[in-house]
């Protein structure tokens, strides 16, 4: 029988204690980022984890290499960062926060000013959300990034252009937006809805209201879900599609829900606060949960599965 091969990937995270870690797939941490002054909001790693991005409210987003721990660049704003997002090349760098402007920033170049993506209908004021921009992510197959913020604004981003393609306002404010690179879906959250956006095909519609179920399950149509309570992070799995966790700001549970009905499937308990963030393993065997708790905690998909920490002796 012939010996299952480890899983290789990393999880990266970060706090309002201003130092972002490093861990293996095991949750073994591997290093620590030093080098901020004040919270992390965002730490994201590029494809090959060579490098992680950092934004914080030292008022700067940096770049590491995640094999020294040096930081490569440092590059100061003049407000909180909340959000950065690298390509998957690891080339490029966006960021955003309160500001409300979006940067765009040229990793061979790091002393050349950064270009900016202001909104089409912003008139003679300069930025690219009307508040707080909470997150940012990239589109790589299609040179895309799209933005959401506390203007309760969705907006699509032609990198080459840089220009504003498409906007889709929501409801209720914004809580997060994550990007599900194997399924290139956006799972966005706010108030009690989770939505998913395919990135292939944006939204026709300019207002994301909760609609029929669809009778698929793939990636394709806007596909919106109203849950009994406020959600604050979702992830759909990477390989099934079948189903989505998440956190929530009113409990300290993490749950399972299916993605074509939204009934709940799985809630787990540990965390002794709200659950900030969740998001699936590459390879969706297991998801992490970071919490107000101050602790991450990693759950199994197929509990009594033999795998990573579950495995055996």
């Amino acid at each position: 029988m012939q010996e299952e091969e480890e899983p290789n990937y990393f999880l990266v995270s970060s706090c309002k204690d201003g130092n972002p870690m490093l861990r293996d797939w095991t949750g073994d941490w591997v290093g620590t980022f030093i080098g901020h002054k004040g919270a992390v909001w965002s730490t994201k790693l590029c494809a090959d984890t060579s490098k992680a991005a950092t934004g914080s409210a030292d008022f700067t987003a940096k770049v590491w290499d995640t094999y020294t721990g040096s930081v490569l660049h440092s590059f100061p704003h003049n407000h909180i960062v909340r959000t950065v997002s690298i390509s998957p090349n690891a080339s490029h760098l966006l960021t955003a926060g309160h500001e409300k402007k979006i940067r765009l920033f040229d990793l061979a170049k790091p002393d050349a000013e950064p270009s900016f993506l202001y909104k089409s209908d912003g008139g003679d004021a300069k930025v690219s959300h009307d508040g707080t921009i909470k997150s940012v992510v990239w589109d790589r197959a299609r040179a895309m990034a799209v933005s959401c913020g506390d203007d309760k604004m969705v907006r699509w981003w032609d990198l080459r252009s840089q220009r504003e393609t498409h906007n889709m306002s929501v409801p209720d404010p914004i809580t997060s937006m994550e990007l599900s690179v194997p399924m290139e879906t956006l799972c966005l959250t706010a108030g009690k809805t989770v939505a998913f956006i395919p990135l292939e095909a944006p939204p026709s519609t300019n207002s994301l209201l909760p609609g029929p179920t669809p009778a698929n399950i793939e990636p394709g149509p806007l596909h919106v879900l109203k849950l009994p309570y406020n959600v604050s992070s979702a992830s759909i799995h990477p390989i099934w599609g079948d189903r989505f966790i998440t956190g929530s700001t009113d409990d300290p549970w993490v749950r399972v829900h299916g993605y074509q009905h939204g009934e709940e499937r799985e809630m787990y308990k540990g965390h002794h606060g709200p659950v900030h963030c969740v998001e699936y393993s590459p390879d969706g065997e297991m998801y992490a949960s970071g919490s107000e708790d101050g602790t991450i905690r990693l759950w199994q998909t197929t509990p009594g599965k033999a795998y990573g920490l579950w495995r055996a002796a």
